[in-house]
């Protein structure tokens, strides 16, 4: 199948690796991928920002940037109705974002089946965390966009539930979560190994992958390794982000900085390599709604993982079985976690065989995504075929 992809995304961190996966996937199913978006994330380096647009954001009043959010759908609905014109697709994949019906419009005028990828309630999360001067403008274009959708594809259930509150039928929702692609997450050495390359031989390696921001919690990690006698206890984050500065110095305050590794932006390739490190992989907080990518990477590579029993977490993970849960915002309840975690091998060891085992088990890799994906845009375009050829009563 011809499939147009269509996105806003310009920045080249997580969100990128959801749609870089997933296309090439997508691709090695036979699929023709027609990628229409931000032509600045294709040459970013990862871990760049939205560039000027997240210049601008800073310098502009709200309303007038959310009106040219809007007003930015109307060049990205050309591109694609010209995309759509050259190349004739089966279907529009989109990712969605707030402010952005393009493909919604799209996909009236082509009269093509829209599949839409739900990441985050985005009206909601904005509304929350950045604030939103065109409130009522801003919640017509989220609801708009995700009834347009033939197949509207939330990450979670937690996250379906949003959508549906917004008055998508049931049918129309299906989850698909985050993946991996177990061909690149997997040891190519012993854990040993892997310590020693990074000189961390001989340590217990507490392990967090991603952007680091102060609602992580990687601070009590910090207070649990300075009170414990075992000063062969390391916390390795492999990323960066604005909580970093804060965590060194407190790392200093505690003197415990022998027992901090940052490594600052990793190469997407590099990431495996890191993780096989781990000992203990951390999850200490999570957005509600999320479907976190560091999760399928921590149990790609088998490794024991600490994480809060919230909803979206518990669609994955079992207490006990291929993982240890925490009370979500209950500081000893997750110390309690780091403890066990840390004295009983015995347990890490079968908590991550469990987790690795739970990921192929589960299909929760890019290809499956991929699969599944086909699979709902096969019935998408029957179901549209059908209505055209069906005359009117």
């Amino acid at each position: 199948m011809k499939i147009l992809y269509h996105h806003r995304i310009r920045s080249k961190d997580g969100q990128y690796v959801h749609v870089e996966e997933l296309t090439t996937a997508l691709k090695s199913l036979g699929h023709e991928l027609i990628m229409v978006g931000p032509r600045h994330v294709d040459t970013a380096g990862f871990g760049a920002d939205a560039g000027f647009v997240a210049h601008l954001k800073k310098l502009l009043p709200r309303a007038v940037y959310e009106i040219l959010e809007l007003a930015y759908a109307i060049p990205a609905c050309i591109r694609v109705l010209l995309a759509a014109r050259k190349y004739r697709p089966d279907f529009i994949y989109e990712r969605y974002n707030l402010l952005y019906p393009a493909g919604a419009i799209a996909k009236r005028i082509l009269k093509l089946p829209l599949l839409l990828e739900i990441n985050a309630p985005l009206f909601e999360e904005r509304a929350r965390f950045d604030g939103i001067a065109l409130r009522s403008l801003a919640r017509w274009s989220e609801r708009f966009v995700w009834r347009s959708a033939d197949v509207a594809l939330p990450v979670t259930e937690v996250l379906a539930k949003h959508v549906l509150a917004a008055g998508v039928p049931r049918e129309g929702i299906t989850v698909i979560h985050n993946g991996i692609d177990a061909k690149k997450f997997r040891p190519s050495e012993s854990s040993e190994a892997a310590k020693a390359r990074l000189g961390l031989g001989g340590r217990c390696v507490l392990g967090f992958v991603g952007f680091v921001r102060s609602w992580h919690g990687l601070d009590k990690v910090l207070a649990f390794l300075a009170s414990q006698s075992d000063r062969s206890l390391h916390l390795l984050i492999v990323g960066d982000g604005p909580a970093r500065s804060d965590l060194e110095r407190t790392a200093r305050e505690l003197g415990i900085s022998d027992q901090l590794t940052c490594t600052g932006i990793v190469g997407r390739d590099e990431v495996a390599s890191y993780i096989n490190a781990f000992d203990v992989a951390l999850q200490p907080a999570v957005v509600a709604y999320a479907s976190p990518l560091k999760l399928f990477e921590y149990m790609a590579m088998g490794k024991a993982i600490i994480a809060p029993a919230s909803a979206n977490i518990c669609e994955i993970l079992t207490h006990e079985r291929n993982g240890l849960l925490f009370e979500p915002e209950n500081d000893e309840s997750f110390i309690v976690a780091l403890q066990r975690m840390t004295v009983d091998g015995d347990l890490r060891e079968r908590l991550g065989k469990a987790a690795a085992e739970t990921l192929i088990e589960r299909g929760l890799t890019w290809d499956h995504n991929a699969a599944r994906v086909t699979d709902l845009a096969i019935k998408a375009i029957a179901g549209a075929r059908m209505v055209q050829t069906t005359p009117d009563v």
